[in-house]
This record gives structure tokens, sequence and C-alpha cells, in this order.
């Protein structure tokens, strides 16, 4: 059952406590849960969410986001989350119970279901009608207060509306852009390491493919020690050549080949059925890698489309970033956008991408929002291409970041300019570090595609809700760090 936010306050005071007392109405959880849109949500996804469910007990959209939210928070794995839920009474209030209760609300277990229904495009929803509540709040508070421009610098970095590279006057507020990879939790790919995997993968498919012959017919040769060991024998070694590993990778290659030949034959006397799906799925993937690895080999090329880097999840693309500390990450790259301290998702690609063409998408949806054009774009000088500035100079937008081609004679007039707007960026290089370092950005522990993509967007939902329950709790502070400044006299 759901609460409009006239009954929000209601619901928190027929929230039973069996040992007495009441809950905390500062408490964070309490302020959170005043901030979602729950009954929003329930009316536009309830009916799909609960299709889904066979002969279980439905569960409401609130026990679902609410509890993958306290994961992404918190930072747990699917059997802690429950715990911690079924342990602390403020997260039972959040996901939307009556009452506290000893027993776990749900099985770990549902954990995933709850990832796989509650898809990206659903949580990108629901920050957007956050936001769009914040986005009102503000108009209103902009409204009522004096335009002294004190409160500029609470939501983020402003420009200055008497720059002369501003063409248009109608444009209003500042967007910054930025890209980065959201890496999954994989050990770093190499060639040699994946064939070992495939060909040991093989080998338990070969294994159940001619159980039914077990007795009857002799097992093919698949010389399973004798690969394992010439495998050690290169993964053992601190450093091996160029040409060692080469020659080691031919054998595993040549391994693999006579596996799947082997499997070939097998599904000839017998159904390929008697897998397992996760086998099944398993043996197109690794028929896949081999053709890959086998083009390289051929080619001495270390580079091939669509690579595959991972047995277990083989939409994963390697992500050449060129940063000092990785290279090469491997995982998701997203773009995203900043106005006014809060984020959003502008791109998700499991392929590479040039971030630039996310630009003019970008002021777009800003447009679509705000019903105005930005005064400024801050971002990286990747953005500043001719088509963008192009693009920029018809709105009346101006890019930051130097110009194109030979320096100018009056570019010490732009370097004030330029140092603030490099100043301002910071603040969307550090919200993709805020996500990294806090919300676990920096390392996706899903299997799953799809699940993959709604964690991402999770952090996002998880970093603006925060920043918001920051911005609650700022004149409380502020307030009370001016009465410990007061004399002790007055």
């Amino acid at each position: 059952m759901y609460h409009r936010p006239e009954s929000q306050l209601q619901l928190f005071e027929d929230f039973f406590l069996p040992f007495g007392g009441k809950l905390n109405k500062e408490n964070r959880w309490v302020q959170l849960a005043a901030m979602i849109p729950w009954w929003r949500a329930e009316e536009k996804y309830a009916k799909a969410f609960r299709k889904s469910m066979r002969g279980q007990k439905p569960v409401s959209i609130r026990v679902a986001l609410g509890a993958l939210y306290i994961q992404e928070r918190q930072q747990l794995d699917d059997r802690e989350t429950v715990q911690q839920i079924t342990e602390n009474p403020y997260y039972q209030y959040f996901i939307g119970l009556p009452s506290y209760q000893d027993n776990p609300p749900f099985h770990h277990s549902l954990m995933t279901h709850f990832r796989k229904r509650l898809g990206a495009d659903v949580i990108h929803q629901i920050n957007e009608w956050i936001l769009e509540e914040e986005a009102e709040r503000k108009k209103q508070q902009d409204k009522n207060d004096p335009p002294n421009g004190s409160h500029g610098s609470q939501d983020g970095p402003t420009v200055d509306r008497h720059d002369k590279s501003v063409a248009n006057e109608g444009n209003k507020g500042t967007l910054m852009l930025d890209a980065t990879c959201a890496p999954v939790d994989i050990s770093y790919p190499t060639d040699l390491k994946l064939l070992n995997e495939a060909r040991e993968k093989l080998e338990a498919i070969i294994d159940v493919l001619h159980q039914p012959f077990s007795g009857k017919e002799k097992k093919p040769r698949i010389y399973r020690q004798v690969a394992r060991k010439r495998y050690l024998e290169i993964a053992k070694k601190r450093r091996a050549g160029a040409k060692v590993v080469r020659k080691a990778i031919g054998k595993q290659l040549r391994y693999v080949s006579r596996n799947l030949r082997i499997i070939s034959m097998l599904a000839e006397k017998t159904s390929l059925n008697r897998l397992d799906p996760w086998q099944y799925r398993q043996l197109f993937v690794i028929s896949e890698l081999y053709r890959q690895q086998q083009e390289m080999y051929d080619k001495r090329s270390h580079s091939v489309e669509d690579r595959i880097v991972s047995l277990s999840q083989p939409h994963v693309r390697p992500i050449v970033r060129g940063k000092v500390n990785a290279s090469v990450e491997f995982g998701a790259k997203i773009a995203i956008s900043l106005v006014n301290g809060y984020a959003r998702m502008e791109k998700l690609s499991w392929d590479n991408f040039n971030e630039s063409v996310t630009l003019k998408t970008a002021v777009d949806a800003y447009v679509q929002r705000h019903g105005y054009y930005p005064e400024a774009i801050l971002a990286d000088q990747i953005y500043r291409n001719r088509e963008n500035l192009r693009f920029c100079k018809q709105h009346g937008i101006r890019l930051s970041g130097p110009s194109l081609g030979r320096p100018k004679k009056d570019e010490e007039q732009d370097r004030p300019q330029a140092r603030k707007d490099a100043a301002a960026r910071n603040a969307v290089e550090g919200k993709c570090g805020e996500g990294k370092r806090s919300y676990g950005l920096g390392r996706i522990r899903v299997r799953l595609r799809e699940t993959s993509e709604t964690v991402i967007a999770l952090q996002l939902l998880v970093m603006n809700l925060e920043r918001k329950l920051r911005i609650l709790f700022l004149p409380i502070f502020r307030l009370l760090m001016n009465l410990c400044r007061q004399p002790k006299w007055a």
C-alpha cells in the first residue's frame, strides 16, 4: 500500500516500535523517505513490477527501491542488506513497513529480481522527478529571496552575466559535461588466461555430454593435465617474453579448437539440452572468443572488434582512458551532466565512444527541462570540435577552453575566464570521484548487463539525494556555527 505526500506524516506517526518510543524526525532516513516520490513510482510501475512475481507475495516498489538504495548507499551485499534491514527500524520505515518486525521482510535472492525489474529507465525517471521538485523549490525560493545574488554559491558555480562572450541574454545557468568509466569487478584479462579458462569450461561441457556414453564408449582425449601444465609454466613466471607468450597462446588455441571439435561430434549423438543454461550460453561465448583470439594470433595484432575480455560478462569491453593509474579500464562508459550540483546520465554504452557527441543531446535535454539554453558549457577540450563550437555560437553559448588553431594576440584577455572555468569545472570531476570513492561507481559488483546499468543509475540517484539531504541540513548547520561564533558577553 502506498501513501501520497500528504499522508507521509501519518505514516511516520503510525510506525509501531515494540520497545516503545518514537522515531526521530531528524533522522536522515526519515528525511530521505520524504524526498522520494514513492506514490508516483507506484502508480506508473507497480503493475508491470508485480506481474513477474510467480506464486509469491507481491512486493511494492518502495520495498524494492528502498532496499536497493540502502544497499548502494551503505555498499553492502545482498545477504547483508536484508540482515541490516531486519535489525534497523529506520531502514524498515524507509522501505515502507508499517511497524518494526524481527523477521526479514523478503529473501535475499529477491535483490537480483529487484535490480532486473527496476531497470535503469525506471531509476532515471525517479531521478528526474526528484530533480524537477528541487528545481521548482529553487524557483520558489528565488522569488521569495531578495535579488542580492547571495544565494548563487549554494547551488554550484555561476557565470558572470556581464561576460562579453555571451551573445544571448536569455540564456541562464551553467552546464557541465564529463565522461568516465564504471569498471566492473573482474580480474585483469590476458589472452592466455582467457584461453585457459575457456579450455576448462569446455572440458566440463565435454564431461556432461559424454555422461550417457560412459562405460560404453571411450572418452575422447582432451589432454587436460598436459594443457594445465603448459599454462602454469607461463603463468608462474614473473616475466615472460613476447615469443614465449605467443607460443603458449598458440598451444592453448589448439587445445580449445580440439575441445570444440569434440563437442560438435558429441552433439551429433546427444542433445545439447543436457547442458545447463549457463553452460549453453558459455559455449557460444567461447566459440566467439576462439574466433577472435585466432584472428589476432594469425594477424599478430592485439585488437579486434567487440573484443571479449570476460567469459562471465561478455558484454564488457575495454575502454581506453589514457589515465596515469589505468590506461585501460573494463566496464561501461558513461557521460554525465551536472547542473546546480545534481548529476544526470546523458549516455551509457559498453562500447567506447567519443564523449563530444553528447554535447548537443545534453543541451537539448537542458532546454527541455528549463525552457532556455545555458549561458556556458564547462567541459574538456575534447568537446571543443568545430561542430560543437558552431552549435554553441548559433545559440549564444560560451564553451569553455582554448580556441582552435594558432594562438591569437588577444588571448591574454581570455585567460582569467579560462582559469575561472577550470576551477568551476572541478565540480563535475569531483562528482565522478565522489561516486567512485564513496558509492561504488569504481567497482560494479553485479554480473548481468541490465543489472549493472541499474546499479550505475542507482548510484547517481544516491549522489543526488545525498546532496539534497546536505542542502536540507545546511541552514541548521549555519545557525549553529553563527551561535558558536557569538561572543560570550553577547
